[in-house]
């Protein structure tokens, strides 16, 4: 009998198959349960893309959001809205949104109008800042939280104070297969007259397989027959990362425990109808996975639900599931005990037996059809919860309401630029100048740049290949014996100095810090954080306050991930110490700096003051920081509003005549990320404003109206003129603008995930 409800028109938002991941067949499930119960009720799809193009999506999947695109989520929304959708079943997993913690997500569900049902695959004890936003984010936008353990119930009640009235428990759905004897489905895989252990999902490190492989020999010596079965196609993500690196390892592993003939290996994502036939074929049941912390595993469900014994590493899930001899736990990492709680259930036919039928009972309450008619139900009360509350107006935004429309990012001009060897310093126009050749400072950029475009989620494969050359290129000018850098590369790959600027080695410190603090990858931390180690050390004898400020700003980024660097700390403290004695020493009432001279990348000195004060929670440090670039930003703002940066045809001494011209990218680049520091350091708006109107030099608001940025090349244009533009679109400029693109666009994904919107009601 068909079940009836008010809800006309549901839309699950989340991965669906054939991504090929949990959450999408999971997706895939509930929403075809959902349709099948209730088939007066229209359900749709907005699937989540983490590859360009997307998949072979079926009709129901009516839109699609690319992961890292803001703008994306933002359309969905828009279309979830005209659509006349009655809820939106999220699934929220932290890997499958884009922004950081995939705090990307909150920007959609801020701007619905109708109620949220939000499944949390996972809750964490202990989450990381990013995180507990996002989950708190989640908590206060979701109408009703469904969780699929009390485990996730007590935790999202303990650590994230959600209302308990808010939370529903409901079971991870599953097939309804028949208790059935295994030997019925062996002969399908040739396995008949053999004991069948299984392990099914996709393949990656965490998953403990190689535990099950050392504990077969054991095995085996007891029950010869014994094969173990490993099914699934290694995870997307480990894929394209590293291979099929862990299952080589693992079937090496089968070899060298001589273990090969009792293994087989299934690489392949297979329908649901061919995993109920493996189910079906199993004997007993393995997860060995190896986080504790995993609060929701499809595999355990759908195993135990079809009436097999199971044994399992305690993850939360499986201590709650398997809980009164429902099945057998074992301790992480422990092989010995999965061959000793193995072979004990394989001699004691009837405590096996015992537990499959135990299993089998209970599994019939996570049937997908009593699932779905759990979450209509948690559906129904979130429309009652809502029916009495103002209603949001679908009036449009006014332009301080939406955020602003930032140029994409185009990186075919810098591509351009950059040979095997580096990035080249200058070009005539838009052509690269060989006989220029390349310089640290700008590859330094560059590999900033790179790593900054990985966290925005934009050209991965790109910014990939460029943080590896431009890498390569810091290595290479590093001077073991001088333990300086090297600045000037002629075409010819010959240094043209014994050793580069102070600036330089500060420009190459910042990168290197960034390089240990942010890339995802082991390599970049490995190089960035030997190479800064050896560099270090000459900073504290360098005069250049520009020198000590790039340098505090990499000491920063160093420190995101090795805070408990004693000399890294001493070296920041001594020159923070030196910053301040400096703009001591220099300021005045009319005159807040930090020298008697205005020249060049003048923000980062006060933005690595800030930096350095809010970290180490000094607030004079900071209120000086703040204090300096204050002083700047509104010296650097016109009569009519605009930025307009120390011209450095002359510059600007104390008492002097101030230079109006030639204007650098460099300058308008310090100053954003200088002003979005200052607002994430403050929350105060006004900061976030200046770094706009810095940004918005590049693309015309400036003193003569033109655009330095060519969206034509993708290039920017090497400065300002009292009368032109220099048309020549060189490595800094470029990279100025582009690394301002990019803080922005990460600030902007930030601010509209995170900053509560203008309430508009009717």
């Amino acid at each position: 009998m068909k079940e009836t409800s008010k809800v006309r028109k549901i839309a699950f938002v989340g991965d669906h198959l054939p991504r090929k991941c949990g959450i999408a067949t999971f997706t895939s499930d509930l929403l075809a349960a959902v349709a099948g119960a209730y088939p007066q009720s229209q359900c749709l799809a907005v699937s989540v893309n983490d590859i360009p193009g997307g998949y072979a999506y079926p009709e129901v999947v009516r839109f699609e959001i690319e992961e890292q695109d803001l703008s994306s989520y933002l359309r969905a929304a828009d279309f979830l809205n005209i659509s006349n959708v009655d809820i939106v079943c999220l699934q929220h997993e932290f890997g499958i949104f884009g922004g950081p913690a995939g705090g990307h997500i909150l920007a959609l569900l801020r701007e619905l109008r109708m109620p949220v049902v939000t499944t949390l695959h996972t809750v964490l004890r202990e989450p990381k800042a990013d995180q507990r936003r996002v989950m708190e984010g989640l908590i206060s936008l979701s109408t009703r939280l469904v969780v699929m353990a009390d485990r996730g119930r007590q935790m999202l009640q303990e650590i994230y104070a959600a209302p308990p009235a808010k939370i529903d428990l409901i079971p991870h759905g599953i097939p309804d297969v028949g208790f059935v004897d295994p030997t019925y489905f062996k002969d399908q895989f040739g396995v008949e007259g053999k004991i069948v252990l299984l392990t099914f999902g996709l393949l990656s490190p965490n998953k403990g397989i190689e535990n099950v492989l050392q504990a077969l020999p054991q095995i085996v010596a007891e029950f010869p027959e014994v094969v173990y079965i490993v099914l699934g196609a290694t995870h997307p993500n480990e894929l394209r990362e590293h291979g099929e690196a862990y299952r080589l390892s693992l079937e090496i592993l089968a070899q060298k425990k001589k273990v090969e003939k009792n293994v087989i290996f299934y690489n392949e994502f297979v329908d649901l109808e061919h995993l109920k036939e493996f189910i079906g074929a199993a004997d007993l049941y393995i997860t060995p996975y190896l986080n504790p912390a995993q609060i929701t595993s499809g595999t355990l469900a759908y195993a135990f639900g079809a009436g097999k014994a199971v044994v399992s590493t305690p993850y939360w899930h499986a201590a709650e599931l398997l809980a009164d001899d429902r099945g057998v736990l074992v301790p992480f990492g422990d092989a010995p005990a999965i061959a000793r709680e193995v072979t004990g259930l394989l001699r004691d036919d009837t405590r096996r037996h015992a537990m499959r039928k135990n299993a089998y009972r209970i599994g019939r309450e996570m049937v997908w059809s009593n699932v779905a008619q759990m979450y209509m139900r948690s559906f129904e009360c979130s429309r009652l919860e809502v029916a009495a509350k103002p209603r949001k107006s679908l009036a449009a935004k006014t332009l301080d309401q939406k955020p602003r429309e930032l140029p994409h990012v185009r990186l075919s001009h810098l591509t351009r630029m950059t040979d095997s060897t580096g990035v080249f310093q200058h070009a005539v126009f838009s052509v690269p100048n060989f006989s220029e050749g390349y310089c640290t400072d700008d590859n330094a950029r560059a590999f900033v740049l790179a790593v900054l475009l990985g966290e925005l989620g934009e050209d991965a494969e790109c910014a990939r290949t460029l943080a590896t050359t431009t890498a390569a290129f810091l290595h290479h000018a590093f001077d073991c014996k001088t333990k300086r850098f090297h600045n000037h590369l002629s075409f010819g790959r010959r240094w043209l100095d014994e050793r580069g600027s102070e600036d330089c080695q500060g420009r190459a410190l910042w990168a290197l810090g960034i390089g240990v603090g942010r890339s995802p990858f082991r390599s970049f931390q490995m190089m960035a954080g030997q190479l800064f180690a050896q560099a270090l050390a000459a900073l504290t004898g360098f005069t250049s306050p520009r020198a000590w400020a790039f340098g505090l700003i990499g000491i920063h980024e160093y420190l995101r991930r090795l805070s408990g660097d004693s000399l890294v700390n001493q070296t920041r403290e001594t020159l923070t110490s030196r910053l301040m004695e400096h703009f001591d020493a220099s300021a005045h009432p009319d005159w807040q700096w930090f020298e008697e001279e205005l020249s060049y990348d003048n923000a980062k000195l006060a933005h690595a003051l800030i930096l350095s004060g809010q970290a180490t929670a000094q607030p004079k440090v900071l209120e000086r920081g703040l204090t300096a670039l204050r002083w700047l930003t509104e010296l650097q703002m016109s009569d009519k509003g605009h930025f307009r940066p120390i011209g450095s045809n002359g510059f600007y001494r104390r008492g002097g005549t101030r230079a109006s011209f030639d204007q650098q990218p460099i300058d308008a680049q310090a100053t954003v990320s200088a002003c979005l520091e200052a607002y994430r350091a403050t929350s105060d708006f006004w900061w976030y404003e200046h770094a706009q109107r810095a940004f918005d030099w590049f693309i015309g608001w400036n003193d003569l109206g033109l655009e330095l940025y060519s969206p034509e090349t993708g290039g920017c244009r090497d400065g300002l003129h009292v009368d032109r533009v220099n048309g020549n679109q060189g490595a800094e400029s470029t990279l100025a603008f582009l690394l301002s693109l990019v803080e922005m666009r990460l600030a902007q994904n930030m601010l509209t995930s995170f900053r509560e919107p203008i309430a508009v009601e009717e």
